[in-house]
């Protein structure tokens, strides 16, 4: 395993089992009320340019139940704000910090940090890839499926970080990824070009019926995410008919279950009756940010 986790490509089938089975063990102490503080006494440095609720809460609170601290940093207060190099940041926080958690706008700015930093860095939100969601969503999945790398999946809505993270998981896992998009919104060419050479079974389109039809996991995100609000109006028009209902439903397996990272714009990307529905595991998927966060903490930081 790496000694950051900046996208899902970084690990290997063998680590992602690896954070699966420690997601359950860290998950069932919390339950107990048993103590499990495997980072007493280290903090993590928490760097946000991006507004943000499951993020900071889970991760400061995964920081408190492991036993250490959670410190916010709105880059906006900072002296990265004020134009200070990001290696510089990187070197200092690095003798402050035993790991950063940054959540950006820019992968390039992530990699960048990691790079120069002397202790583990974490994704906690690019432009490129959101890894940490994405296996806590995975890690939904193994709750409610027996064979979870046995399924087929469908991912209705933008070619954004969540569709690029999927994307990494089939090139993992090899399970069937089915993406629909509108014209114009598809993932990244060279993640999906990448992902096959791999041996991931990927298959784009532009049909969200099609997608959708006998699948095992349905997932979707809003169609404008942080940064493309002011193409609102345009992305509402352009994703007509990509909308996750009951009937788009209808056509997966009767069994599915419905994912969402959240924020949800209900009745807009996913329809209020689906959300409340009883296929829909949304919440399951959201809490297990915070126990498949523990666990990655644990893995890259624990002494």
């Amino acid at each position: 395993m790496n000694k950051d986790f900046l996208a899902l490509s970084d690990w290997s089938l063998e680590d992602l089992e690896s954070i699966f089975s420690l997601t359950r063990e860290l998950k069932q102490k919390q339950k107990e009320g048993t103590p499990h503080q495997r980072l007493k006494g280290q903090t993590l440095g928490m760097i946000f340019e991006k507004s943000s609720t499951r993020t900071r809460v889970s991760f400061e609170v995964g920081m408190f139940q492991l036993g250490g601290h959670g410190l916010f940093l709105h880059s906006g207060t900072t002296q990265m704000g004020r134009g200070e190099p990001i290696k510089d940041t990187a070197r200092v926080m690095s003798g402050y910090c035993d790991g950063v958690m940054a959540r950006t706008y820019s992968h390039a700015a992530l990699e960048e940090f990691a790079e120069h930093s002397y202790v583990p860095v974490i994704n906690g939100l690019s432009d490129l890839y959101h890894p940490c969601q994405l296996v806590a969503d995975m890690f939904t999945v193994t709750e409610h499926k027996e064979d979870y790398r046995n399924l087929k999946y469908c991912w209705i809505g933008d070619g954004n970080n969540m569709a690029n993270s999927w994307i990494n998981a089939a090139a993992i896992t090899g399970f069937e990824l089915r993406i629909a998009t509108p014209k114009g919104y598809e993932p990244d060419s060279s993640i999906v070009s990448l992902a096959e050479k791999a041996g991931a079974r990927i298959v784009l389109s532009n049909d969200p019926r099609e997608a959708a039809e006998g699948v095992d996991v349905v997932t979707t995100d809003v169609w404008a995410s942080m940064g493309h609000e002011a193409e609102q109006k345009e992305r509402m028009k352009a994703f007509s008919g990509f909308q996750v209902n009951s009937s788009l439903l209808g056509l997966a397996d009767p069994e599915a279950i419905v994912l969402h990272c959240l924020p949800a714009h209900r009745d807009e990307e996913i329809t209020d009756e689906v959300v409340e529905g009883s296929q829909a595991v949304i919440f399951d998927e959201a809490e297990n940010r915070l126990h498949v966060q523990k666990a990655i903490m644990t893995s890259l930081m624990e002494r």
